[in-house]
């Protein structure tokens, strides 16, 4: 009887973990849009706080920067384990 009850622990603690990593790849799947969106809306209000109109582009370029950066910590930090 406890070998049964193993193998479903067992069962049951691989589609837990298989639910993780599927919740991890959506995360990156979602990181670097979500990242560049929010850049891009820092810009933009730092140009109509400064009244110029080219920071929308740094703010871009840091949201795609640190959407990458987030990234390649996720994936290097899954292949650890």
């Amino acid at each position: 009887m406890t070998r049964m009850a193993d193998k479903k622990a067992e069962k049951k603690d691989g589609a837990l973990s298989a639910l993780v990593e599927a919740e991890k790849l959506i995360q990156l799947a979602l990181l670097i849009p979500c990242a560049t969106v929010v850049g891009w809306l820092a810009g933009v209000g730092l140009d109509r706080w400064l009244h110029q109109q080219w920071i929308y582009v740094v703010g871009l370029l840091f949201g795609a920067a640190a959407g990458f950066l987030q990234m390649f910590r996720t994936v290097l930090g899954s292949t650890k384990e």
